[in-house]
């Protein structure tokens, strides 16, 4: 069922006999206003202006209704709500009952055309309700109408021919061709869905009669209808001529939603007269309609919200602007007391600054004064504590050259005493050998090299971590004592010298651990451990 856009001359008159005779096409065709969205908007909002200017009910009225026109048939259906309640509003404030019938089913269509049936049924019953009351026939035929359109969208067809029949005796009494025609339709699409083909053409043919020759598209839609209920009742030649009229009414005024109809039409005949591949063509034909329909009704939608977000945008800063101007005049009669007092205050304020900045000057300076002692403290921290480090360093390096001597020195003692014990005639041989004996159980204590680590460490606090996580598998204490005689960067007769072992031996240890710890061949090993 499709609204027909009759002009906005014409909206109060086609509000009255709106025939709803498609309406579930509303956002699939392309209305002739809508291609100068911005004149027809700020026309219709400048009816209202001049009508609220005016403080006619009647006009204020009538730009409502025309506004929510506008919005409903531009699919901004929310605004067009809108439109209608204030509308609303004011005819229950006024008490002009008529108008509330035009409202209620203006509202009820927009229901409608969002597919809220049930909303639209509560507000067409309160049109005829309020019709009744008022004995106002027009508004009885045309909510009669509507609300047998939505019971036939909600498949309560026995409904929906009550109501339309009711209708179609109102329109009858008003002898108002254009709702006969808009209801004779609607009763032969009911029958249509019923299958009962031949009360369908009955009413669509009245339909048509009213309709015919006047080239526009309610006379392509009935064609269409005609075409449908011949083809739906195996006489496909009426189909095709009936069809074929309606596209080329279509073509003519060039009207999307009945070209595309037009052709899914004749692709449906096609298909049942046997040749598919015409049926196909028809199909992708009308499937590009569609399209076309679709880009239409999505552009003039987009035109329409960014004319009224633009509207909206400029009557803001205009009302903005009327406030400023009040605000204005009603701050010139204070200017000089508020001037005055401002004077006063920005004294104080300054005079409050003032001392404020000041006080802050002091505290910033004692606290800059603060942080330098600090700062100085820190540094001189910092150089104590490089000086502590220094002086280990070079601890830990006397150290290990005193080991070294040590070990030296009781290395020559005891191959000395050694070589004295070997001589046979002399009687100190047996307490030589005791003393030998003392002396190399004092060089195979662990105690010096336990002092030793945990000096290293105090030093190195990380070295002996890192170089363990370093190896898959563990490192022997005589390994690690390798890698931190390595650290102290010594070289290897020093190194033989304190571990009481051969230059030669020092190499192969190297060596091993060179390889246990993976270390590339281009690398020196002491400058390895000295960056570990």
């Amino acid at each position: 069922m499709q609204l027909k856009y009759l002009g906005l001359t014409s909206f109060f008159l086609y509000s009255l006999i709106f025939p709803l005779n498609s309406i579930a096409q509303d956002s699939n065709e392309e209305l002739p206003y809508v291609r100068k969205t911005d004149s027809t908007f700020f026309i219709l909002k400048s009816k209202l202006v001049e009508a609220k200017r005016e403080s006619s009910s009647t006009k204020i009225l009538l730009s409502y209704l025309n506004l929510g026109e506008f919005y409903h048939y531009s699919g901004v259906y929310s605004e067009a709500i809108d439109q209608y309640n204030k509308g609303l509003k004011l005819v229950e404030s006024k008490e002009r009952d008529t108008f509330y019938v035009i409202f209620k089913n203006n509202i009820g269509k927009v229901h409608f055309s969002l597919k809220k049936f049930d909303m639209a049924i509560k507000s067409f019953e309160e049109g005829i309700n309020s019709a009744n009351n008022l004995n106002y026939l027009r508004g009885q035929a045309v909510s009669k109408g509507l609300l047998g359109a939505c019971f036939e969208k909600k498949a309560e067809y026995q409904k929906a021919l009550k109501f339309q029949k009711e209708s179609l005796i109102l329109f009858e009494k008003l002898n108002d061709q254009n709702g006969l025609a808009a209801v004779n339709e609607n009763i032969g699409s009911i029958y249509e869905d019923l299958d009962n083909y031949e009360q369908s053409h009955k009413y669509f043919l009245k339909s048509y009669n009213h309709f015919k020759n006047r080239n526009n598209k309610e006379e392509a839609n009935v064609l269409n209808n005609l075409g449908d209920v011949f083809r739906k009742s195996g006489n496909l030649e009426e189909a095709f001529f009936f069809t074929e009229k309606a596209l080329a009414i279509a073509q003519k005024i060039k009207d999307y939603h009945q070209l595309e109809s037009a052709h899914k039409d004749l692709s449906k005949t096609y298909a049942k007269y046997g040749d598919y591949k015409k049926a196909h063509e028809y199909l992708l034909k009308s499937e590009e309609f569609n399209d076309e329909l679709l880009k239409v009704q999505n552009t003039n939608q987009v035109n329409v919200l960014q004319t009224v977000y633009e509207t909206n945008k400029k009557e803001a800063q205009i009302q903005l602007l009327k406030e400023q101007n009040k605000v204005s005049k009603a701050n010139q009669k204070l200017l000089w007391i508020t001037l005055f007092a401002v004077m006063v205050v920005l004294g104080f304020l300054y005079h409050y600054s003032s001392r404020k900045r000041k006080a802050e000057r002091k505290i910033q300076g004692y606290k800059q004064r603060m942080l330098k002692a600090e700062l100085d403290k820190k540094a001189i921290e910092e150089e104590n504590l490089q000086d502590e480090i220094k002086l280990k360093t070079a601890a830990l390096s006397r150290y290990s050259l005193h080991l070294s001597q040590k070990n030296k020195i009781l290395f020559d003692l005891s191959k000395t005493l050694r070589n004295i014990a070997s001589r046979k005639h002399m009687d100190t041989g047996h307490k030589i050998k005791e003393l030998v004996k003392e002396i190399d159980f004092n060089l195979q204590q662990e105690k010096e090299w336990d002092e030793f680590t945990n000096f290293f460490k105090e030093i190195h606090p990380d070295f002996i971590k890192k170089l363990s996580a370093l190896s898959q598998s563990n490192l022997s204490p005589a390994e690690m004592r390798l890698g931190m005689l390595l650290r102290l960067n010594l070289s290897s007769k020093e190194i033989s010298s304190i571990l009481r072992v051969t230059p030669d031996s020092v190499r192969v240890a190297r060596y091993r651990l060179r390889k246990k710890l993976r270390i590339d061949q281009k690398k020196e090993l002491v400058n390895f451990m000295v960056e570990l």
